[in-house]
């Protein structure tokens, strides 16, 4: 009994640990907005602009995002359309170049002294343990990728709901795995399941 007991005592340490690996999601609705009222979208170009929009500059990362967010709306309950969706989506991708501080403690190098004591006619070792100093501060460039995806309401053309994740990312370009995760934690920060 003990022995299963302690195999699930590290399991709540564990999502824990999980839950904290991914980007930081954030989310902008509006007051009236409820995801109930709506069950179909389809994806548009906000601006109309088509091939020269600077989302259509990359066509696998904007395959591999539209794939992510209509596999969350569709695991909701939605469906895409092209006949009178009630909601239109578009989405937004930006990897810039960002400093990160990084503040590091310094401490002193411990040591130890020989005293010699004339009362007790003996040396004793005294130890000086390391002190802090203060913090060594260093900056270090890193590419920061954020994806925003916007839904609009078709009928009034307002955008209703706004949910966006920023991550480090290795490259100028996003990887598949680093969309599937930003697009996952909006989604998950939208917590459309329960709507």
């Amino acid at each position: 009994m003990k022995k299963r007991l302690s195999r699930w005592m590290f399991l709540p340490a564990l999502l824990l640990l999980l839950a904290g690996c991914g980007p930081a999601a954030h989310i902008e609705k509006d007051q009236a907005f409820n995801f109930s009222n709506y069950k179909t979208f389809a994806w548009v170009d906000q601006d109309g602009a088509g091939r020269n929009d600077r989302n259509k500059n990359n066509d696998i990362a904007e395959t591999n995002i539209r794939a992510a967010v209509s596999k969350e709306l569709t695991k909701a309950g939605w469906s895409e359309t092209k006949r009178r969706p009630d909601i239109l989506l578009s989405y937004d991708l930006l990897v810039e170049r960002s400093t990160v501080q990084n503040n590091d403690p310094v401490y002193s190098q411990p040591f130890y002294r020989t005293f010699y004591s004339p009362y007790y006619r003996r040396y004793f070792i005294v130890n000086y343990p390391s002190q802090f100093i203060g913090y060594d501060r260093s900056e270090r460039t890193i590419k920061e990728g954020t994806i925003t995806v916007n839904m609009i309401d078709a009928a009034s053309g307002k955008t209703v709901w706004q949910g966006w994740a920023t991550d480090e990312v290795n490259n100028r370009n996003i990887s598949s795995k680093e969309i599937e995760a930003a697009v996952r934690s909006i989604f998950k920060k939208a917590d459309l399941a329960k709507r």
